[in-house]
């Protein structure tokens, strides 16, 4: 199985797009600031994530989700769960 996810910065409620064919590995290298990317954003949660058979659908679904028709999809998606942080 391959994972797209979503992680939230509880810090500036930042968005952070990942994909990794181990989901459990992945958040746990995130949330203990091993991951270059998500340091500057700790505590992050995770908020979201899909799963998919092939690593190419993986793939385009995530270069998906970064541009800003994909996060604008997340915005729209995830419009309950982003309820009232700033900047939404």
């Amino acid at each position: 199985m391959y994972y797209i996810y979503i992680l939230l910065s509880l810090k500036d409620w930042r968005l952070y797009v990942g994909r990794t064919s181990d989901l459990r590995r992945r958040i746990e290298e995130h949330q203990a600031g091993k991951t270059w990317s998500t340091k500057r954003m700790l505590p992050v949660k995770l908020i979201f994530y899909e799963c998919f058979l092939a690593k190419e659908d993986s793939i385009r679904r995530e270069n998906y989700l970064k541009t800003s028709k994909g996060k604008s999809t997340i915005k729209l998606m995830l419009r309950d769960t982003l309820k009232n942080k700033p900047g939404w």
